[in-house]
Order: structure tokens, then C-alpha cells, then sequence
């Protein structure tokens, strides 16, 4: 007899390798949003700040957050404007919503010194190694030779993370690699390694003038320089008011869409007055990446 053939089972069709990328803007914990999470029984749980955006986090299949405050935990003692310090339990819902990126490159990195920086590297370290934090290193190994890159469908994606700078507080002595700042060599180096081993490049600077709608003179400047090396997405944080959406150019054809802020995800601002309300609304970066006919990899849609 003819043996049966086997049925064939109907080839899964392979996905157009397309990554969505999504990033929230500053998780500015004043005092009234860390007492939003406060437990009776006198822990923390900050899942309600995510609610409304979970689904869209975890869909994503890169998710990037600005997390403005240093998660330095409560035994530093919990504190608001204008010397932060967040507890663990943030980091936690962080987590829980999806999140795969934590830009901690910001003004506030060094509210609670090198404890603040090194309690929240353990944090992170210990209890979500699978998620990578930006911004602060643990070494000078670490601020010289690491790039982050997100790898997925053969599309590699690199990250990188700087801070204008840190309130006019040292870096310690001892620990001169914990916060990566905007230095010009600095980050022009760290893109050229970023170029040469991933397909696509994006930088997260926090940058600007605060509270301003438009885009200012440092922005304009940085923004040249990121051009110039070939740096794919911009998108940026620190103004805490929504910014311009553009694309810029360079002569040779290279575009690069910036985001120069995507302001607060969630505040308690004690302000009042004119322009207030400017920073209650946050905007979500919403960023397709994948291959153009020619197999470069490029923003294919943006929202």
C-alpha cells in the first residue's frame, strides 16, 4: 500500500519584522503621587499610575520611561520638590506595566548622592535583571565601553541616555562614571560605537528649558550634533511641557524624527497660575521601526 502522507502543517507566515517602540515622559514624584500609593498598611503600590496605558506598554515591543527621580527606597527617607528620592515599589509597578527600558539620565540622579544612585542600580539589579537601566553606571568599565542594544528580528537597536546635568551636585569623587552627561566627545564616541554595531540609534537626552513650548537654542544645537552622527529617533525629556514634533535633515538625505519633550507622565506640581495646566499632559511616543525597500533600517510610522 502507498503509505498516508503526513498532513502538512500550514507554514506560520513570518511577521514583517517591524518593532514598536513606545516611551512615556517624566515620572515626576512629587509628594501628593507618592502618597497615591500608599498601602493601609503602610506600603507602597503604584499600579493605578499605568492603568490607562498598560495595555499599550505591554504591547509594545520596546518600552522606554523617563524615570525622573532616583528610587534611592524608603529607608532614605522618602522625599518630594526639589530634592527627590522615590521608593523601590515605583520601580515595581514599572515592571509590572512592561516596561524594558528606565532612563534614569536626568537633573535629579543625584538628589541622594552615590547611595541614592547605587540603592537603585541594586534595585534593579537584583530584582528585574532582565531590564535595562540608562543613564548611571556602576563602573568606569561600564559609562567607557557599554551600549545598550535591543535585539530583535536580525534589527538591532541601540539606546543611549545623558543628563544636561545634575543640579550642580558633584559626581562623587571616588565615582566619577555614576551619571552620563551631555559632553560633547563623549557622546559623539559613544554614537559612532552605537552606529557601528547596531542598525538603528536613538538618543533620549534630557535637555531643554523648562516649562518652555518651544525648542530651545541647547536643544537646536544638540540636535545638529545628533544629526551629523547619524542618530535615527531622538526623543527627549526634561522641559515637563510638551514639545514640537519634527523631522530634521542633513544634506546627504539622513532623517532623523525628534521629539525635543514628551513632559510629565504624572506630576503633583503645588504651581499655580499662568502655564500650570501645560504640565498635567504628557505625551506617549509611539514609533514603528523596521526595514525599508532598500533593507535600511528606518522609522516606518510614528505617532
Amino acid at each position: 500500500g502507498v503509505p498516508t502522507p503526513e498532513p502538512t502543517a500550514t507554514p506560520t507566515p513570518t511577521p514583517a519584522p517591524e518593532i514598536n517602540l513606545v516611551m512615556v515622559g517624566d515620572m515626576l514624584m512629587h509628594e501628593r503621587v507618592v502618597a497615591s500609593g500608599l498601602q493601609e498598611d503602610g506600603s507602597y503600590n503604584f499600579d493605578h499610575l499605568f492603568m490607562h496605558v498598560q495595555e499599550k506598554i505591554e504591547g509594545a515591543d520596546l518600552a522606554l520611561v523617563n524615570q525622573e527621580t532616583i528610587l534611592g527606597g524608603t529607608e532614605l527617607g522618602l522625599s518630594g520638590y526639589p530634592c527627590f528620592n522615590s521608593p523601590y515599589e515605583l520601580g515595581v509597578a514599572e515592571a509590572d506595566a512592561g516596561f524594558d527600558v528606565i532612563l534614569h539620565g536626568t537633573n535629579h540622579t543625584l538628589d541622594k548622592g552615590k547611595r541614592g544612585v547605587l540603592n537603585c542600580i541594586n534595585f534593579w539589579e537584583e530584582t528585574y535583571p532582565a531590564i535595562a537601566w540608562l543613564g548611571m553606571n556602576d563602573s568606569q568599565q561600564m559609562q567607557d565601553e557599554e551600549i545598550y542594544i535591543y535585539e530583535q528580528n536580525g534589527i538591532k537597536i541601540a539606546i543611549l541616555n545623558y543628563t544636561y546635568g545634575t543640579n550642580g551636585i558633584a559626581t562623587p569623587a571616588d565615582m566619577p562614571y555614576l551619571v552620563n552627561y551631555m559632553e560633547e566627545e563623549k557622546v559623539i564616541a559613544d554614537i559612532q560605537k552605537a552606529e557601528e554595531i547596531a542598525d538603528f540609534t536613538v538618543v533620549c537626552p534630557h535637555w531643554g528649558n523648562e516649562y518652555y513650548l518651544g525648542v530651545a537654542s541647547n536643544q537646536k544645537t544638540w540636535t545638529e550634533i545628533f544629526l551629523e552622527q547619524g542618530v535615527d529617533l531622538v526623543i527627549g525629556t526634561h522641559p515637563h511641557v510638551i514639545e514640537p514634533v519634527e523631522w530634521v535633515f542633513d544634506e546627504a538625505g539622513h532623517e532623523m524624527l525628534v521629539y525635543y519633550s514628551l513632559g510629565n507622565f504624572v506630576n503633583g506640581t503645588s504651581g499655580t497660575g499662568a502655564g500650570v495646566m501645560n504640565r498635567c499632559v504628557g505625551a506617549l511616543a509611539d514609533v514603528t521601526i523596521g526595514r525599508d525597500d532598500s533593507g535600511k533600517v528606518v522609522v516606518l510610522e510614528y505617532d
